[in-house]
């Protein structure tokens, strides 16, 4: 069973309690109506899949509800550390 610890509930719970949602620290297009279709669609659609760490955001969906941030081992599947959403890149 993975353990993943949540920054605001202080805890670490088991991953069945949280969801995954993708990539952190996307930031939006300052001007959305000013991207080409092109540029739109990377925003939206592509994403790093790399091997090894990887920066990620989590919900706490049966806990807090909230959103955080971690690093995470995409081979290994371990956690390396869990942040606040808002704070810098770990």
């Amino acid at each position: 069973m993975i353990l993943i610890h949540c920054p605001y509930c202080d805890e670490k719970r088991p991953e069945i309690e949280f969801a995954n949602a993708g990539q952190a620290h996307i930031a939006r297009p300052l001007d959305p109506s000013g991207q080409s279709d092109a540029d739109w669609e990377a925003y939206l659609f592509i994403r790093a899949n790399p091997r090894g760490r990887h920066h990620e955001r989590w919900r706490h969906i049966h806990g807090c509800g909230r959103f955080f941030n971690a690093v995470r081992d995409t081979v290994t599947d371990k956690f390396e550390t869990t942040y606040k959403a808002g704070e810098p890149r770990r």
